[in-house]
């Protein structure tokens, strides 16, 4: 039976404080400058036109880019050729990189003093000074709701007291709220796994033959169910009504053809009202080819 336990964070209630979590000076100064008051009115975002103007048509004003980064050193687990198991060492190390990017975002957004960032990636990418350094990179744009928005009481940020984070696209941002619904938070799990190799018999007696390999079947299915799990644990603690947009990734990085990271991602939403409005989608026939 598949377990959630593992290197999964808990949610940290407490405030967001940029100095304790890294920011440098230069991002604080920037992002004191397009906060809402200041003396500039300039606001940056990575989204398109067309989601630019979705998230505004749902009430949502874009106040400025915001980013997180990690460069993190992952360690090494050794790992046993007939034995398939998770790398509890390196699913941490992913673990707490992410957390750390994806903080370090939360942290802008809160100066800036938003309700939620949409439109967020989260990228990875192994650096050529450092085989085993990577940078964890969170980057999305930080929105606050106008006040004709109604969110509920409790507002529009989630259960942790910080800005709500998605990685819906502004169309589906925008369908999301119009049917009544509200992002919580961006909800992940983890999982690196090794996959045991096959011995040289096993091999040989599957020369030319269609047959199932069980032993890689097993290995590859656990370790999906422990990062489903582990995403779905954290949406439980965000005390959300469902995630939409799931994505199940396999992340080879640098570990070996045996060695992957199974990463589960989606946004967790919770209700916004009991009467949900659909929209009746309508057919649109492209122009070019």
């Amino acid at each position: 039976m598949t377990s959630t336990s593992g290197p999964q964070p808990p949610l940290d209630p407490a405030p967001l404080d940029p100095a304790q979590l890294g920011l440098p000076e230069d991002a604080l100064r920037r992002l004191a400058e397009m906060r809402p008051g200041s003396s500039t009115r300039l606001f940056t975002s990575d989204l398109s036109v067309n989601e630019f103007l979705l998230v505004r048509e749902a009430g949502f004003r874009p106040l400025g880019l915001v980013l997180g980064s990690s460069i993190y050193h992952v360690g090494y687990q050794m790992r046993r050729w007939s034995t398939s198991q998770e790398l509890h060492v390196l699913s941490q190390a992913m673990y707490h990189a992410r957390e750390l990017a994806m903080s370090r975002m939360e942290a802008e957004a809160d100066v800036l003093g938003a309700d939620g960032i949409v439109g967020v990636r989260l990228d990875i990418e192994f650096k050529t000074f450092g085989s085993d350094l990577a940078e964890f990179l969170a980057v999305g744009t930080a929105v606050k709701a106008d006040e004709a928005v109604d969110a509920s009481p409790r507002g529009w940020r989630n259960t942790a007291g910080k800005p709500f984070t998605s990685d819906l696209s502004g169309q589906d941002f925008w369908t999301l709220i119009q049917a009544g619904y509200a992002p919580l938070g961006m909800v992940m799990g983890s999982c690196v796994y090794h996959v045991a190799h096959r011995s040289f018999t096993q091999a040989l007696n599957n020369l030319g033959r269609n047959v199932e390999i069980p032993q890689f079947t097993e290995a590859l299915y656990d370790a999906r169910e422990l990062a489903m799990s582990r995403m779905q644990a954290e949406a439980e603690q965000l005390e959300a009504e469902g995630i939409v947009g799931v994505q199940l990734r396999n992340l080879a990085h640098q570990w070996g053809e045996h060695t992957t990271e199974f990463f589960a991602i989606g946004t967790a939403v919770r209700p916004l009202r009991a009467d949900h409005r659909i929209a009746t989608p309508s057919l649109v026939l492209p122009l070019t080819d």
